[in-house]
């Protein structure tokens, strides 16, 4: 549950705050009266704020009568200056990789025990997939996905760990499994995915270091099969991959 409440007395603006952070992984679409319930305003006060904010795209009331997230919400995450950094600089790099494959190429940075896709670069030719930008998917069931929770700290693996979500058949959901395969992203320098998160596509990624050589990002390839075309498109990740490590440092020099 959420864990700031209204206090008496509070700012409209500590308020709506309340109301938003009254949405968490668990609880991702809410009833006026949870939204009361979890921000700890009174009913009438969380109707009134529950609409403007709606009326501003924070929140959307869905067909359940329920509320979400607004669209506006994300949008403005993407404007996080790790974020901008990342794809501003990463962008003509994915566009080659996508040229050269034509298959979907993903951006992904950690947010919490979830993989944000900040940029999805497809075509007709591309292999369907789940993912969008501004979408969070699993750590341990996708590549970029995977490299980020290799090189996360202990507590996040831990708590990703505790709670492996089977999405598809083959998602790997013992603990002792991944653990080896987080182990092996470190040693190789890239994972992948055999139908663990959608059912008909694979998926292969790199890390991404920023100025300081910290893993900031994944990028990734989304492809119906790894059985020939893995090494390529590895080495095609990791060219590109440099590359946005080459011009992060020369723009913080």
């Amino acid at each position: 549950m959420a864990g700031n409440l209204a206090v008496p007395g509070a700012s409209v603006s500590s308020r709506l705050l309340a109301l938003l952070g009254a949405f968490d992984e668990g609880a991702r679409q809410l009833s006026l009266s949870e939204l009361s319930r979890r921000s700890g305003l009174p009913l009438s006060t969380t109707h009134r704020l529950v609409a403007e904010l709606v009326e501003w795209g924070a929140v959307r009331r869905a067909d359940d009568g329920r509320y979400v997230l607004g669209r506006r919400m994300w949008e403005i995450g993407l404007l996080a200056p790790i974020q901008v950094e990342v794809r501003e600089i990463a962008s003509p790099f994915l566009s080659d990789v996508f040229a050269a494959t034509q298959a979907t190429v993903h951006l992904a940075v950690r947010e919490g025990t979830k993989a944000l896709y900040v940029e999805r670069l497809s075509g007709h030719r591309s292999v369907p997939v789940v993912s969008s930008v501004g979408s969070r998917l699993p750590l341990h069931a996708t590549g970029v996905g995977k490299v980020l929770l290799a090189h996360a700290p202990e507590r996040v693996q831990r708590e990703v760990l505790a709670d492996l979500t089977r999405e598809t058949p083959y998602t790997i959901v013992a603990p002792g499994t991944l653990q080896q395969q987080l182990a092996q992203v470190r040693e190789r320098g890239y994972a992948r995915t055999d139908e663990e998160m959608s059912l008909g596509a694979c998926s292969v990624a790199v890390p991404v270091l920023d100025h300081s050589g910290s893993v900031a990002a994944a990028v990734g390839i989304v492809v119906p099969s790894l059985r020939r075309d893995a090494p390529r498109l590895v080495a095609a990740l990791t060219t590109a991959s440099a590359g946005i490590t080459r011009q992060w440092r020369a723009l913080v020099r």
